[in-house]
């Protein structure tokens, strides 16, 4: 069962990333972040890791302790 939800976290986040690559690809686009500073998009790329790490991570870990 543990491979399985290796592998399931794989996909879901290569899925996440896939997405977010093209996101910023159109935002790019549209001229809505041409002209962030640095700190903004290291900051608001952190943000998304956390959340999807905080999503997808924590129900698995909550479900090993039982």
């Amino acid at each position: 069962m543990k491979a399985f939800y290796t592998i399931l976290l794989l996909i879901v986040s290569n899925v996440f990333m896939t997405f977010a690559w093209y996101g910023h690809l159109k935002l790019q686009e549209m001229k809505v972040i041409s002209n962030w500073p640095l700190y903004a998009v290291i900051l608001f790329s952190w943000m998304i890791a956390l959340a999807e790490n905080n999503a997808i991570k924590s129900p698995l870990l909550l479900n090993s302790y039982k």
